[in-house]
Parts: C-alpha cells; sequence; structure tokens
C-alpha cells in the first residue's frame, strides 16, 4: 500500500533513479555507435535545454525520457546497427549485474535505493527491447532491430 511515509522514495525514484538508469541506457547507445565511428547527439529529458556537455544535451524535465541519435558510421554494416539498438538494453542489465554482484559481496549495502534502481532498470530493457512505434511513428529499440534486420535500414533517433 502506498503511504505518505513513501512520497520521500518516490521522489527519489523519478527524479534521480530514473534519469540515472536512462543516462545508463543511453550511454549504452552513444558508446556503441562511437566504437563504430559514429557522429552521435544525446538527450536526457523533454522541453526547454537546461545546459550542454559536449554530445549530452539535458532538458528541464530531464527525468522523463531520453533518446540518441547517430551518424556516419565508419563501419555501416547491418550487425553494427543492431549493436547500437541493442547495447543500451546491454548497458542496463550489465549494471544491473555488477550492483548485484557488490551487494552480494557486501560491498554495496542492501538497500531500497538499488532495488527501486534494479526495478526501473529492468522496466527500461522491457519496454525497449519491446517492438512498438511510439504516437509519432519513432521505433522502440526492439523494433529498430526488426527494421534493420528485416529492410536494411537504420531509424534515428533511438531511445
Amino acid at each position: 500500500m502506498f503511504t505518505l511515509s513513501d512520497i520521500p522514495m518516490f521522489f527519489v525514484n523519478f527524479f534521480l533513479i530514473l534519469p540515472i538508469v536512462t543516462l545508463v541506457h543511453e550511454a549504452g547507445h552513444v558508446l556503441t555507435a562511437r566504437l563504430f565511428g559514429g557522429k552521435i547527439k544525446f538527450c536526457i529529458g523533454t522541453g526547454d535545454t537546461l545546459f550542454n556537455i559536449g554530445s549530452l544535451e539535458v532538458k528541464k524535465k530531464y527525468f522523463m525520457e531520453g533518446w540518441c541519435q547517430y551518424e556516419s558510421l565508419t563501419y555501416n554494416k547491418t550487425w553494427a546497427h543492431v549493436s547500437i539498438y541493442l547495447a543500451g538494453s546491454l548497458f542496463n542489465l550489465i549494471v544491473i549485474l555488477l550492483m548485484n554482484y557488490f551487494i552480494t559481496t557486501e560491498i554495496l549495502p542492501a538497500t531500497l535505493f538499488f532495488y527501486q534502481y534494479a526495478y526501473f532498470s529492468i522496466y527500461f530493457i522491457f519496454f525497449s527491447l519491446f517492438p512498438y512505434r511510439n504516437d509519432d511513428g519513432k521505433p522502440s529499440d526492439g523494433m529498430a532491430v526488426y527494421d534493420v534486420i528485416r529492410y536494411g535500414k537504420a531509424e534515428d533517433p533511438i531511445d
């Protein structure tokens, strides 16, 4: 049951944990696209821009979404595009596994913060890999992988 005592964790979840999960996810896309020689732009949030750090743009509603856009891959092959689309979820999974390892070896404490981080990461992985198009016609990572394999095309931006 959700009570008043849950409100502080609610704010931690939506204004700290979820943006971190989003940043890790987008970092997977960015680092993999750079590995294949791509030019990258990525964003955390929506609305007016708060600030830019290199190719990262942070928006006022930083807790709502994220996206990554790449172009001009040096290794412009189907498997490179598939790798880029899957890398966001892979990075989320790697962080979950590392975090669980550190908790079991007692390097990190078993706290609600880390539980919630893993929960939101799994949520992110599921909806990222679930193949669908949003109302604007932009594909999820799963749909983008399908499109690249089936039609040989890459969609931008990726979420």
